[in-house]
């Protein structure tokens, strides 16, 4: 949810340092209230949104462009640096120089081109794997969503140079190149006026800018790395587990591309013949397939008329990464510079460019920015908010704090009769999940015949009128639901009776959703909120909420405008106030590593931690983790930490070592009485059954400190972490931190656990919620999308339990051993012998399920 757009996601932020910190070129300390800028590296090895911040001076973050790749984003205008505005003038000038100076020697400078990887020999040829269970044909839906359905469109330019593919190919490479931002855009800006022949652009313009951002209009192809790989090596019959080893390298276009060029059963064509539109129809195909079986034959047709480049480039297509550094900013502000913003608005690229060219003939200027009623909007966001101050110099207006609430963010769109819902990521959600709520918009907006909201999903308790944690719909069925409803929970309103209302101040905003909106208890309700201009008010709401276990606040300045897809709200959470002061943090040691993939491609990159089980004298698996640690740092990780190679075989792990399959790394340390301890910190401890120190688990992880001073047996150990746990989920009384006066809370600080207890260290936390929601039955529900489905899962499925929780969640039936014969499905597995399974019932990989999980589609 992990694919991505490291240009999108990387960016750059300026301010004063709030405490000491060391500069990640130089290593000299930054001293607090000195000028530094960071650069903010996406967190892709954990669910979520989090970042990782690098620290520099600010002439050594500029340094560091200087003899950086070509494809390294940079700073190239000060609009690129969040806080700019907020420097002092000293600053600003100096920033500006580096700037100048940057952007005069990346013109004058060439990239030099990559040199051609080896090719490598194949291993003997290997006879195809036995045929695999066929999983049913996935139905597919028809959607007007642009940004969940790429519908064929007019096929313009026909057989036009513009359109053939190895020009597309050559576009990519000439924007991969480029190291500068602005020189990119201009490149494609030059591709979409003159075209490839300098004489005037022939080709399709709607599908070459589809296909440059295939992260934007995005498709699902059902295809991990690992399986793209198990089906090119039956295409190329090519020895897998060499292909599986290259792969250890990090880019699965390349492991293809090698593989294609040396391979004699499917050789690659000498001249590439494939045009645009002939990608575009094998992606849409490919995208509707689901069965291994049918996947493996369109790429062995595609395959057949491709080139090594051309495959190269299409496999990139379907993991959405085309390696050019470019995301839809740089590409769609070649065609207006407006057209960024109207694109995450509307999410309809094909309106964008039609208005585009409407305005090219009639002469405006002016790209209007809309939201088009039914098509999904870019939903506004927040950022981290890690101090009163902050807020309050971010909102210097005042703000509304608003509750931030535990459930499922919903976009509802409504015209006439007619509903769309739509989730946090553009996806439709399905009718049958939210039906609901139809009958009771209408009568919450008497006088509303066509509006845009933004909301959230979540479970009311109706006799208290509390949200409920929306996390606990995962563990009871519907049936065990009676005092709790689905409830709509509206904080924005973003068009209403035909009038775009996302200019409008958010003060007026609100006003014009209490007015307009009728409250119907326990069903659709708006959120709680409250002004805040005042320091002490807001730390008040900050101890409250907190103190209550909430999820946290969100900040909204009053006279903000509705900005698709910005980080212009503000969100406060226990682990961001005080420097982290509130985050949970434990001591674990290095079991084992995997892989990285793209620029850490075959060195460690990801660690598995984990605590010793005195009791079994066994190590547990905590979390894993690839987040805190510098480039240098790493490196000397991988030259250091004496590991052995077991490839992820279950077979191979040694017997000190408890994990689930799940998670068997590719390496394990040689002896982990030896392995290093790292300070492992994270938003809050969690359940989590796919780890086996006792299901306690990590949220968002980062190594915050090498623990030079520990060793194995003053590390945190089992019995320690689940004091920890427990602790962490008592009430957090805060008020001493935000100098906010209450009555102290005394806590016992030695750890409680016993191992003679029966009851688990999660019955503790959960007990008195547990006993209210298993008393709640006959109650609407959310995710029904597995409703009349009865799954038989065999014990050694992977991942079983997990895969029962969620079916039960959506609302399915999860069948014992005698009741195998009354089963609609039934996940494959060695098991299960074909000959058995009744005629009334599909048999279906675990995958298929996982997938349908995922998207949340029926079987």
């Amino acid at each position: 949810f992990f694919s991505r757009k490291m240009s999108d996601s990387t960016r750059f932020t300026c301010d004063y340092g709030k405490r000491k910190s060391n500069c990640k070129k130089c290593k000299k300390p930054i001293e607090k209230g000195s000028p530094r800028i960071a650069k903010c590296v996406p967190n892709y090895f954990n669910d979520g949104d989090g970042e990782m911040k690098q620290y520099h001076h600010i002439p050594c973050m500029f340094e560091t462009f200087v003899k950086a790749r070509a494809t390294t984003k940079k700073i190239e205008d000060v609009s690129d640096l969040d806080g700019f505005a907020d420097m002092k003038d000293e600053e600003k000038d100096e920033i500006k120089k580096l700037v100048a100076t940057l952007c005069a020697n990346q013109a004058a400078k060439k990239t030099p081109k990559k040199a051609t990887p080896k090719k490598r020999k194949s291993s003997d040829p290997v006879p195809s794997p036995a045929a695999k269970v066929s999983t049913p044909q996935k139905k597919i839906k028809t959607d007007n969503s642009p940004s969940t359905s790429c519908a064929p469109a007019p096929r313009v330019g026909g057989n036009s140079k513009d359109n053939q593919f190895r020009e597309f190919r050559r576009l990519c490479g000439m924007i991969a190149e480029e190291a500068s931002y602005n020189e990119k855009t201009n490149i494609a800006k030059r591709f979409f006026e003159k075209g490839s022949s300098g004489d005037g652009f022939t080709g399709d313009l709607f599908t070459i800018v589809k296909l440059l951002m295939p992260g934007a209009v995005k498709r699902t192809y059902n295809l991990q790395s690992k399986q793209l790989v198990k089906l090119f090596s039956r295409i190329f019959v090519e020895d897998v587990d060499d292909m599986m080893e290259d792969l250890e390298q990090g880019d699965v276009s390349e492991t293809v591309y090698k593989f294609f060029e040396s391979n004699t059963s499917c050789p690659p064509t000498k001249k590439s013949t494939l045009t645009i539109h002939d990608v575009d129809d094998f992606l849409e195909n490919l995208s509707k397939l689901t069965r291994e079986e049918d996947q493996l034959e369109l790429l062995k047709k595609l395959a057949k008329r491709s080139t090594g480049n051309d495959l190269r480039t299409v496999i990139r297509l379907i993991k959405c990464d085309l390696k050019i550094t470019a995301g839809p900013k740089h590409i769609l502000d070649a065609l207006d510079s407006n057209a960024h913003e109207a694109f995450k608005a509307s999410r309809d690229l094909k309106d964008v460019l039609d208005r585009i060219e409407e305005n090219k003939k009639s002469g405006s200027k002016k790209l209007e920015v809309r939201a088009s009623l039914m098509t999904p909007v870019s939903p506004m966001l927040a950022e981290a908010c890690k101090s009163v101050e902050q807020a309050m110099k971010k909102c210097p207006n005042g703000m509304y704090s608003e509750i931030k609430y535990d459930g499922e963010r919903v976009q509802l769109h409504m015209k006439g009769k007619d509903f769309q819902f739509y989730s946090r990521s553009l996806k439709p959600v399905s009718d049958h999940k939210i039906m609901h709520f139809e009958k009771y918009i209408p009568d919450a907006f008497p006088d509303g015949h066509s509006m845009i909201l933004d909301s959230e999903v979540l479970l009311v308790d109706v006799k208290t009128g509390n949200p409920l944690p929306f996390g606990t719909l995962g563990i009871h069925k519907k049936s065990k639901f009676q005092d709790a409803n689905v409830c709509l929970f509206i904080f924005d309103i973003l068009q209403f009776n035909g009038e775009n209302l996302m200019g409008k101040s958010m003060k007026e905003r609100r006003t014009i959703l209490e007015t307009s909106m009728k409250v119907i208890p326990n069903r659709v309700m708006l959120s709680e909120l409250k002004f805040v201009n005042k320091p002490d008010d807001l730390k008040h709401m900050i101890v409250r909420v907190i103190k209550e276990g909430l999820e946290g606040l969100v900040l909204k300045d009053i006279k903000g405008v509705y900005e698709p897809g910005k980080r212009h709200w503000l969100k406060v959470k226990k682990d961001y106030l005080m420097q982290g002061q509130m985050a949970d943090t434990a001591d674990l040691v290095v079991l084992g590593a995997y892989y990285g993939t793209g620029s850490k491609g075959g060195m460690m990159s990801v660690f598995l931690m984990g605590v010793y089980d005195e009791k079994r004298e066994r190590w547990c698996t905590v979390t894993k983790v690839g987040n805190g640690h510098d480039d240098e740092t790493l490196e000397k990780i991988n030259k250091q930490l004496k590991v052995e190679k077991i490839s992820k075989d279950m077979k191979r792990v040694p017997k000190w070592l408890n994990l689930n399959k799940n998670h068997v790394p590719d390496l394990v340390v040689a002896d982990p009485k030896n392995a290093p301890v790292w300070e492992i910190t994270g938003t809050e401890f969690t359940q989590s059954e796919s780890h086996t120190a006792e299901g306690i688990s990590i949220r968002f992880p980062r190594v915050t400190k090498i623990r030079r001073d520990k060793n194995w047996k003053t590390a945190t150990s089992l019995e320690r972490l689940k004091a920890l746990y427990l602790k962490s989920k008592e009430e957090s009384d805060i008020s001493h931190l935000l100098g906010v006066s209450s009555t102290p809370v005394v806590k016992d600080e030695k750890s409680t656990s016993k191992s003679t207890q029966k009851v688990s260290v999660f019955q503790q936390v959960k007990e008195n919620n547990e006993e209210k929601l298993l008393k709640m039955a006959e109650s609407e529900f959310l995710n029904d999308i597995f409703l009349g489905v009865k799954i038989f899962i065999p014990t050694d499925v992977e991942k079983r339990k997990k895969m029962e929780r969620h079916i039960l969640a959506f609302n399915g039936d999860v069948l014992g051993n005698d009741q195998f014969k009354e089963a609609t499905h039934i996940v494959q597995c060695d098991s299960v012998k074909v000959a058995d399974i009744p005629i009334s019932a599909s048999l279906v990989t675990a995958s298929h399920v996982w997938e349908c999980i995922k998207n949340k589609v029926s079987l």
